[in-house]
Protein backbone atom coordinates (compact mmCIF):
# COMPACT_ATOMS: atom_id res chain seq x y z
CA UNK A 1 0.00 0.00 0.00
CA UNK A 2 1.00 3.63 -0.34
CA UNK A 3 3.11 5.01 2.53
CA UNK A 4 3.09 1.88 4.75
CA UNK A 5 3.90 1.97 8.45
CA UNK A 6 7.60 2.02 9.22
CA UNK A 7 9.17 -0.96 10.96
CA UNK A 8 10.93 1.33 13.48
CA UNK A 9 7.70 2.89 14.74
CA UNK A 10 7.48 3.00 18.54
CA UNK A 11 4.46 0.97 19.58
CA UNK A 12 5.22 0.85 23.32
CA UNK A 13 5.65 3.60 25.87
CA UNK A 14 8.33 3.36 28.52
CA UNK A 15 7.35 3.22 32.19
CA UNK A 16 9.39 3.36 35.35
CA UNK A 17 10.39 -0.02 36.73
CA UNK A 18 8.83 0.77 40.13
CA UNK A 19 5.54 1.61 38.45
CA UNK A 20 5.60 -1.71 36.59
CA UNK A 21 6.30 -3.55 39.84
CA UNK A 22 3.41 -1.76 41.55
CA UNK A 23 1.15 -2.76 38.66
CA UNK A 24 2.14 -6.43 38.99
CA UNK A 25 1.58 -6.33 42.75
CA UNK A 26 -1.87 -4.73 42.30
CA UNK A 27 -2.86 -7.28 39.65
CA UNK A 28 -1.66 -10.06 41.95
CA UNK A 29 -3.74 -8.69 44.84
CA UNK A 30 -6.80 -8.53 42.56
CA UNK A 31 -6.62 -12.30 41.99
CA UNK A 32 -7.66 -12.75 45.65
CA UNK A 33 -10.77 -10.54 45.28
CA UNK A 34 -13.73 -12.75 44.37
CA UNK A 35 -15.94 -9.92 42.94
CA UNK A 36 -13.16 -8.87 40.55
CA UNK A 37 -12.54 -12.45 39.47
CA UNK A 38 -16.24 -13.05 38.83
CA UNK A 39 -16.61 -9.71 37.06
CA UNK A 40 -13.91 -10.76 34.63
CA UNK A 41 -16.07 -13.73 33.60
CA UNK A 42 -14.45 -16.64 35.43
CA UNK A 43 -16.63 -19.43 36.83
CA UNK A 44 -15.50 -19.71 40.44
CA UNK A 45 -18.72 -20.84 42.12
CA UNK A 46 -17.20 -24.15 43.23
CA UNK A 47 -13.92 -22.67 44.48
CA UNK A 48 -13.57 -23.09 48.27
CA UNK A 49 -11.67 -19.80 48.71
CA UNK A 50 -9.57 -17.21 46.92
CA UNK A 51 -6.63 -17.17 46.48
CA UNK A 52 -6.65 -20.87 45.66
CA UNK A 53 -3.46 -22.51 46.99
CA UNK A 54 -2.81 -26.17 46.16
CA UNK A 55 -0.27 -28.22 48.07
CA UNK A 56 1.37 -29.64 44.96
CA UNK A 57 0.65 -30.03 41.24
CA UNK A 58 3.74 -32.10 40.49
CA UNK A 59 1.69 -35.00 39.05
CA UNK A 60 2.64 -37.56 36.43
CA UNK A 61 0.48 -36.64 33.42
CA UNK A 62 -1.96 -34.05 32.06
CA UNK A 63 -5.00 -36.22 32.82
CA UNK A 64 -4.14 -36.25 36.52
CA UNK A 65 -3.55 -32.47 36.48
CA UNK A 66 -6.97 -31.91 34.91
CA UNK A 67 -8.61 -34.14 37.52
CA UNK A 68 -6.85 -32.24 40.31
CA UNK A 69 -8.01 -28.84 39.01
CA UNK A 70 -11.55 -30.17 38.61
CA UNK A 71 -11.54 -31.52 42.17
CA UNK A 72 -10.70 -28.06 43.51
CA UNK A 73 -13.58 -26.39 41.61
CA UNK A 74 -11.86 -25.19 38.42
CA UNK A 75 -13.80 -27.54 36.16
CA UNK A 76 -16.53 -25.01 35.35
CA UNK A 77 -14.00 -22.44 34.18
CA UNK A 78 -12.17 -25.01 32.06
CA UNK A 79 -15.44 -26.10 30.42
CA UNK A 80 -16.26 -22.46 29.65
CA UNK A 81 -12.90 -22.04 27.94
CA UNK A 82 -13.33 -25.16 25.82
CA UNK A 83 -16.80 -24.08 24.65
CA UNK A 84 -15.57 -20.58 23.76
CA UNK A 85 -13.22 -21.68 20.98
CA UNK A 86 -14.35 -20.29 17.61
CA UNK A 87 -12.98 -19.09 14.29
CA UNK A 88 -11.72 -15.52 14.35
CA UNK A 89 -13.79 -13.08 12.32
CA UNK A 90 -12.24 -10.95 9.59
CA UNK A 91 -8.93 -11.22 7.78
CA UNK A 92 -7.03 -12.00 10.99
CA UNK A 93 -7.69 -15.71 10.50
CA UNK A 94 -5.08 -15.72 7.71
CA UNK A 95 -2.32 -14.42 10.01
CA UNK A 96 -1.45 -17.66 11.78
CA UNK A 97 -4.15 -17.15 14.47
CA UNK A 98 -7.25 -18.76 13.05
CA UNK A 99 -9.00 -19.49 16.35
CA UNK A 100 -9.80 -17.36 19.39
CA UNK A 101 -10.50 -18.62 22.89
CA UNK A 102 -11.20 -17.12 26.31
CA UNK A 103 -8.59 -17.04 29.05
CA UNK A 104 -8.71 -19.78 31.67
CA UNK A 105 -6.87 -20.27 34.96
CA UNK A 106 -3.31 -19.14 35.48
CA UNK A 107 -1.12 -21.63 37.36
CA UNK A 108 1.70 -20.00 39.34
CA UNK A 109 4.31 -22.59 40.31
CA UNK A 110 7.59 -22.62 42.18
CA UNK A 111 10.82 -24.56 41.97
CA UNK A 112 9.24 -27.69 43.50
CA UNK A 113 6.55 -28.00 40.78
CA UNK A 114 8.47 -27.59 37.54
CA UNK A 115 6.50 -30.41 35.86
CA UNK A 116 3.42 -28.16 35.67
CA UNK A 117 5.02 -26.19 32.83
CA UNK A 118 5.01 -29.29 30.60
CA UNK A 119 1.76 -30.88 31.78
CA UNK A 120 -0.43 -27.78 31.38
CA UNK A 121 0.55 -27.09 27.76
CA UNK A 122 -2.24 -29.30 26.40
CA UNK A 123 -5.00 -27.78 28.58
CA UNK A 124 -6.95 -25.17 26.57
CA UNK A 125 -6.92 -21.70 28.10
CA UNK A 126 -4.55 -22.63 30.95
CA UNK A 127 -1.35 -20.57 31.27
CA UNK A 128 1.61 -21.19 33.54
CA UNK A 129 4.13 -18.79 35.03
CA UNK A 130 6.97 -19.07 37.50
CA UNK A 131 6.46 -17.03 40.66
CA UNK A 132 9.61 -14.97 40.01
CA UNK A 133 8.48 -14.04 36.48
CA UNK A 134 4.94 -12.77 37.05
CA UNK A 135 3.83 -10.03 34.66
CA UNK A 136 0.78 -7.88 34.03
CA UNK A 137 0.02 -9.48 30.64
CA UNK A 138 -0.74 -12.79 32.37
CA UNK A 139 -2.26 -11.49 35.62
CA UNK A 140 -4.52 -8.95 33.88
CA UNK A 141 -5.05 -9.91 30.21
CA UNK A 142 -6.48 -7.04 28.20
CA UNK A 143 -5.99 -4.68 31.11
CA UNK A 144 -8.78 -6.33 33.15
CA UNK A 145 -7.84 -7.19 36.73
CA UNK A 146 -8.94 -10.33 38.52
CA UNK A 147 -7.72 -13.37 36.61
CA UNK A 148 -8.48 -16.72 38.22
CA UNK A 149 -5.10 -17.85 39.56
CA UNK A 150 -4.05 -21.15 41.13
CA UNK A 151 -0.92 -21.05 43.33
CA UNK A 152 1.18 -23.96 44.42
CA UNK A 153 2.25 -23.99 48.05
CA UNK A 154 5.90 -23.24 47.36
CA UNK A 155 4.97 -20.40 44.96
CA UNK A 156 2.67 -18.81 47.51
CA UNK A 157 5.44 -18.90 50.12
CA UNK A 158 7.88 -17.32 47.68
CA UNK A 159 5.68 -14.25 47.16
CA UNK A 160 7.06 -12.63 50.33
CA UNK A 161 10.61 -12.95 49.01
CA UNK A 162 9.60 -11.75 45.55
CA UNK A 163 7.55 -8.67 46.45
CA UNK A 164 8.32 -8.25 50.14
CA UNK A 165 5.89 -7.28 52.89
CA UNK A 166 5.05 -4.11 54.83
CA UNK A 167 7.69 -5.13 57.41
CA UNK A 168 10.54 -6.06 55.07
CA UNK A 169 11.74 -5.18 51.60
CA UNK A 170 11.82 -7.51 48.64
CA UNK A 171 14.79 -9.86 48.46
CA UNK A 172 14.64 -10.32 44.68
CA UNK A 173 13.71 -6.78 43.60
CA UNK A 174 16.35 -4.37 44.82
CA UNK A 175 15.01 -1.40 46.75
CA UNK A 176 11.35 -2.26 46.20
CA UNK A 177 8.69 -1.97 48.91
CA UNK A 178 5.00 -2.63 48.56
CA UNK A 179 2.64 0.27 47.98
CA UNK A 180 0.86 1.24 51.17
CA UNK A 181 -2.80 2.20 51.41
CA UNK A 182 -3.52 5.92 51.54
CA UNK A 183 -6.51 5.27 53.84
CA UNK A 184 -6.63 2.80 56.66
CA UNK A 185 -10.44 2.70 56.56
CA UNK A 186 -12.21 3.03 53.20
CA UNK A 187 -15.68 3.31 54.77
CA UNK A 188 -16.28 7.03 54.10
CA UNK A 189 -19.74 7.04 55.66
CA UNK A 190 -18.38 5.58 58.89
CA UNK A 191 -15.63 8.23 59.01
CA UNK A 192 -17.99 11.15 58.41
CA UNK A 193 -20.57 9.97 60.93
CA UNK A 194 -18.02 9.25 63.63
CA UNK A 195 -18.12 11.26 66.86
CA UNK A 196 -14.59 12.56 66.32
CA UNK A 197 -15.51 14.20 63.00
CA UNK A 198 -19.01 15.33 63.94
CA UNK A 199 -17.74 17.07 67.07
CA UNK A 200 -15.56 19.38 64.94
CA UNK A 201 -18.28 20.34 62.45
CA UNK A 202 -20.39 23.48 62.81
CA UNK A 203 -24.16 23.26 63.21
CA UNK A 204 -26.36 23.09 60.16
CA UNK A 205 -27.55 26.48 58.99
CA UNK A 206 -31.30 27.06 59.19
CA UNK A 207 -31.56 30.08 56.88
CA UNK A 208 -34.77 29.76 54.88
CA UNK A 209 -33.39 32.11 52.25
CA UNK A 210 -30.41 29.89 51.56
CA UNK A 211 -32.03 26.48 51.78
CA UNK A 212 -35.54 27.28 50.46
CA UNK A 213 -36.06 24.74 47.67
CA UNK A 214 -39.43 26.27 46.61
CA UNK A 215 -38.01 29.68 45.74
CA UNK A 216 -40.29 31.52 43.29
CA UNK A 217 -39.37 33.86 40.46
CA UNK A 218 -40.73 37.39 41.21
CA UNK A 219 -41.09 38.14 37.49
CA UNK A 220 -43.58 35.29 37.07
CA UNK A 221 -45.06 35.03 40.59
CA UNK A 222 -47.25 37.95 41.76
CA UNK A 223 -47.08 37.04 45.45
CA UNK A 224 -43.27 36.99 45.39
CA UNK A 225 -43.18 40.27 43.46
CA UNK A 226 -45.44 41.93 46.06
CA UNK A 227 -43.06 40.72 48.78
CA UNK A 228 -39.95 41.98 46.98
CA UNK A 229 -41.53 45.23 45.64
CA UNK A 230 -44.21 46.75 47.93
CA UNK A 231 -45.29 49.11 45.12
CA UNK A 232 -45.74 46.17 42.75
CA UNK A 233 -49.46 45.69 43.45
CA UNK A 234 -50.26 49.41 43.01
CA UNK A 235 -48.15 49.53 39.85
CA UNK A 236 -49.97 46.55 38.36
CA UNK A 237 -53.36 48.14 39.18
CA UNK A 238 -52.27 51.43 37.59
CA UNK A 239 -51.09 49.67 34.43
CA UNK A 240 -54.35 47.73 34.22
CA UNK A 241 -56.39 50.97 34.61
CA UNK A 242 -54.40 52.68 31.84
CA UNK A 243 -54.93 49.70 29.55
CA UNK A 244 -58.69 49.69 30.24
CA UNK A 245 -58.91 53.44 29.51
CA UNK A 246 -56.99 53.01 26.29
CA UNK A 247 -59.27 50.21 25.11
CA UNK A 248 -62.34 52.27 26.02
CA UNK A 249 -61.09 55.33 24.09
CA UNK A 250 -60.22 53.13 21.13
CA UNK A 251 -63.68 51.53 21.11
CA UNK A 252 -65.38 54.98 21.38
CA UNK A 253 -63.32 56.35 18.48
CA UNK A 254 -64.23 53.41 16.25
CA UNK A 255 -67.91 53.77 17.17
CA UNK A 256 -67.93 57.53 16.42
CA UNK A 257 -66.18 56.95 13.14
CA UNK A 258 -68.81 54.42 12.01
CA UNK A 259 -71.78 56.58 13.08
CA UNK A 260 -73.82 58.81 10.65
CA UNK A 261 -72.17 61.99 11.88
CA UNK A 262 -68.76 60.40 11.50
CA UNK A 263 -69.42 59.28 7.96
CA UNK A 264 -70.70 62.80 7.05
CA UNK A 265 -67.57 64.40 8.50
CA UNK A 266 -65.39 61.96 6.56
CA UNK A 267 -67.22 62.78 3.32
CA UNK A 268 -66.84 66.56 3.88
CA UNK A 269 -63.16 66.07 4.56
CA UNK A 270 -62.80 64.06 1.33
CA UNK A 271 -64.46 66.81 -0.75
CA UNK A 272 -62.25 69.41 0.85
CA UNK A 273 -59.12 67.42 0.10
CA UNK A 274 -60.19 66.95 -3.53
CA UNK A 275 -60.67 70.70 -4.00
CA UNK A 276 -57.28 71.35 -2.40
CA UNK A 277 -55.53 68.91 -4.72
CA UNK A 278 -57.29 70.35 -7.77
CA UNK A 279 -56.12 73.86 -6.83
CA UNK A 280 -52.59 72.68 -6.46
CA UNK A 281 -52.62 71.03 -9.88
CA UNK A 282 -53.84 74.26 -11.57
CA UNK A 283 -51.12 76.28 -9.84
CA UNK A 284 -48.51 73.98 -11.27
Amino acid sequence: MFAPLKIWRKWHAKANITQRRHAVASALAATACAPLVMARGHKVDGIPELPLVVDSLNVTNTKTLLATLTRFGAGSDLDKVRRSKKIRSGQGKYRNSRYVMRKGPLIVYGDDNVKVLRLAKNLPGVDTCHVSRLNVLQLAPGGHLGRFTVFTKDAFKALNDTFGTYKMDSKQKSGYTLNRHVMGCADIARIINSDQVQSKLRDMRQSVRVHDKTKKNPLTNKAMMNRVNPFGKAKAALIAKLEADRHAKRAKAIKDKKSKAGRHTKAKRTVRDQKLYAGLEKSY
